[in-house]
């Protein structure tokens, strides 16, 4: 059993056994998370990890304070890794496209999308690695893909062949990932899912603001929609 909280946008944390793991945390500037009013310790409260798929904005957030302040270990793709340690991150562990990290209480996975992965410094892109989904199996229990940012692509099939996840983290928004309809088929052609799990919705004006029609273009198969900042088990 995985106990899962949603932050709005793509950040989730992940807790099973002793490891809490913040996903891609997009907490400041992030308007889901912030009209929710949750306090930023109660996110950030005895994680043990953070796992970032890729290096723009609005998924590395506030990796870097939060890393500083809990001292946790950053797990990232190789030159996302260095840029943020470059930047005060003391503990990291990287990976890159196809490879698996191991820690005490889990593996996690780097796998591949189709995105970009950059920041602006000086006005100018810095290339921070390729983008990824991460896939985290719990030892004895579980197995979590979170999609990162990504399209449809038939390689999902090999993905589940390999890991075959029973819980997927899916980005629905449209314009800079999937929109409903490429979601669903992703879900639906290349995965068995035990929880389906809608993100990267409402948090800006261009990007689909429900996933209501996400849910429809799933048709019968069922989906959770989570509340911000309350947990539930996968």
């Amino acid at each position: 059993m995985m106990n899962i909280t949603w932050f709005g946008h793509s950040c989730f944390r992940v807790e099973f056994g002793a490891s809490r793991i913040l996903i891609d945390p997009f907490l400041t500037g992030n308007p889901t998370f912030e009209k929710a009013g949750i306090p930023e310790s109660d996110v950030i409260d005895g994680i043990t990890h953070v796992a970032l798929t890729h290096g723009h904005e609005d998924h590395v957030g506030d990796t870097v304070r939060i890393c500083k302040e809990t001292g946790t270990t950053l797990i990232a793709v190789h030159e996302l890794a260095t840029y943020l340690a470059s930047h005060g991150v003391e503990k990291t562990d990287p990976g890159n496209t196809g490879g698996m990290v191991p820690h005490e209480e889990f593996e996690l996975t780097f796998v591949p999308a189709l995105h970009s992965s950059s920041n602006m410094v000086d006005g100018r892109p810095v290339y921070l690695g390729d983008p990824c989904g991460i896939v985290i199996a719990a030892n004895g229990g579980k197995t979590l893909y979170h999609m990162g940012d990504t399209d449809v692509f038939s390689d999902m099939a090999l993905i589940n062949d390999l890991h075959e996840p029973q819980i997927g983290i899916v980005p629905i928004g449209d314009r800079y990932t999937m929109g409903a309809k490429a979601a669903a088929l992703a879900c639906k052609r290349f995965f068995d899912f035990d929880t389906i799990i809608p993100c990267h919705y409402g948090t800006f004006p261009v990007i689909d603001q429900t996933p209501e029609k996400f849910a429809a273009a799933m048709g019968d198969h069922e989906i959770v929609v989570p509340e911000v900042g309350v947990a539930f088990d996968a």
